[in-house]
């Protein structure tokens, strides 16, 4: 894949589960999308319902609808690993809060006998966080509702799928042109976060500040995208504005 080419031309797949809980190791996916988008549009639709040899927990159906009898005729995971490696292969990876649904999938993958391939990804949620910092929530229905998104079916894997997929479009004039620029500047605003969310954790917590993955000398260097991309022009408070979210999907 040509990461000099602008990413809004790419060939992405927008990826979301719904799974019986919140770990990877021990939850299991139950429903997954993989929605092929370009320059701002669908280009295709999938997605399945899967069955985890399990009961689907009271919770997960209050929240998607989805009920353990839904799911008896539904294929295994292991019946569908073809169909979403051909569905993922030459694409970039857009998944909103990617780290969720990329464990999920490939934890599910070498339960099957099979295999995570590494693929150019890109994270919705981390610009979300930037450029919605002062804006309340940064839950995909939150963020969509902002940009005037519509979720057809909030918790749903196809519509939150797409959901995504037109969240981190709709930030692209706000954004670099390139996917290789892309990465970059969300690799250090995820730095960036992370280290605003431990220096909160320690300033609640009473204890030391620190910073996680960056020497204190470097922290000025983590402003610049912020501080070029974003809205606020003091960078003092671009680092410190930024209030910790869930980090949730929705």
């Amino acid at each position: 894949m040509n990461e000099n080419a602008n990413w809004v031309d790419l060939p992405i797949a927008s990826v979301d589960v719904e799974t019986t809980g919140l770990d990877p190791q021990t939850d299991r996916v139950i429903e997954i999308a993989i929605i092929h988008m370009r320059q701002g549009e669908v280009e295709e639709r999938w997605s399945t319902l899967v069955n985890p040899g399990c009961d689907i927990p009271e919770e997960v159906t209050r929240i998607t609808g989805i009920k353990t009898e839904d799911l008896t005729g539904a294929p295994a995971f292991d019946e569908v690993v073809k169909e979403i490696k051909a569905r993922l292969k030459d694409r970039v990876f857009v998944a909103y809060n990617l780290e969720f649904d990329r464990a999920f999938i490939k934890n599910e993958l070498e339960r099957s006998g099979s295999t995570w391939e590494e693929l150019p990804y890109v994270d919705p949620l981390i610009f979300a966080r930037e450029l919605h910092r002062n804006q309340g929530s940064k839950r995909l229905g939150a963020v969509a509702d902002r940009l005037g998104i519509e979720i057809g079916q909030a918790h749903r894997a196809a519509d939150d799928a797409v959901a995504a997929g037109k969240v981190l479009y709709a930030f692209s004039g706000q954004l670099p042109a390139t996917l290789e620029e892309l990465t970059v500047l969300q690799g250090q605003w995820a730095t960036q976060q992370e280290n605003e969310r431990a220096s909160w954790r320690n300033r609640r917590e009473g204890g030391p500040e620190s910073v996680i993955g960056a020497p204190q000398a470097d922290r000025g260097n983590a402003l610049g995208p912020a501080y070029i991309y974003g809205e606020e022009t003091d960078p003092v408070r671009a680092m410190f504005l930024h209030l910790p979210d869930s980090g949730s999907k929705r």
